[in-house]
């Protein structure tokens, strides 16, 4: 039977990716990469320095495929998402049929974490419930971007005896959630925050851990303008933006 592996590579930086993932990648026969076009191809040349970097298998190949368009990208409604990973299901199958022999094994490359609002193990799922390709299938966990924005920002994502929260930026932007004093909100494309209560603790990072990295904390009321203007500057020079953000109650109940 066919093998395919989901590998968690990191959230951008080179080396943020486990022993468990090289050994995988030097296991397959084919990486699979999803190719979004000139917008975001700093995304696809970082997965092909990842494979150059570790992959030392002569045999293996990458195999290329367009990615459909996302309508509305990441924060995209259910509706939208569900049609796009349904798109991609078709390509997934195709691609599996087509390059992947009978007991091949193929993997494809997730950014950050496959666990956290990454649809690559869930459009793997829809491939096998359409029954025309069979594999078993494998997950190798990453560095997410939550646990790199901590890490850079040197702070606990979490306090003793409290709960970690994590939400996007649509439902973050109906307000702070009562019962949480710490949230964790991607998929952010508005910035959102800068509709919330200013005395909130913000920390903010942008391209993290890449060379690219920006890094703000502080209150909303202090640091939210210099945020967007931050956010604008990166989206202009690379043409998207990938950010995470912690937000933080004080401290006072």
């Amino acid at each position: 039977m066919r093998t395919m592996s989901v590998v968690g590579i990191g959230a951008g930086h080179p080396e943020h990716i486990t022993v468990q993932a090289i050994s995988t990648l030097n296991a397959v026969d084919v990486v699979f990469m999803m190719d979004k076009g000139d917008k975001a191809r700093e995304l696809l040349e970082f997965r092909r320095e990842i494979c150059e970097r570790y992959i030392t298998n002569p045999s293996c190949r990458i195999v290329t495929a367009a990615d459909p368009e996302r309508p509305g990208g990441p924060a995209a409604g259910r509706q939208a998402t569900a049609d796009w990973r349904a798109r991609r299901a078709e390509i997934y199958e195709q691609l599996i049929a087509g390059e992947l022999g009978g007991h091949g094994h193929g993997a494809f490359l997730a950014w950050g974490d496959p666990a956290i609002y990454d649809g690559t193990v869930e459009v793997l799922h829809q491939v096998l419930a359409r029954e025309a390709v069979s594999f078993e299938l494998r997950v190798i966990p990453g560095i997410s971007s939550i646990q790199a924005l901590a890490a850079q920002h040197k702070i606990s994502l979490t306090r003793a005896g409290r709960p970690l929260h994590i939400t996007t930026g649509r439902l973050i932007a109906q307000g702070f959630p009562d019962h949480a004093d710490d949230v964790v909100v991607m998929l952010d494309g508005q910035g959102a925050f800068t509709g919330l209560d200013g005395d909130l603790g913000i920390y903010w990072g942008a391209g993290i851990s890449g060379a690219g990295e920006a890094l703000i904390s502080g209150r909303v009321a202090d640091v939210g303008q210099q945020i967007m203007a931050a956010r604008a500057a990166a989206r202009s020079r690379c043409g998207w933006v990938m950010d995470t953000y912690l937000l933080r109650r004080p401290d006072s109940r």
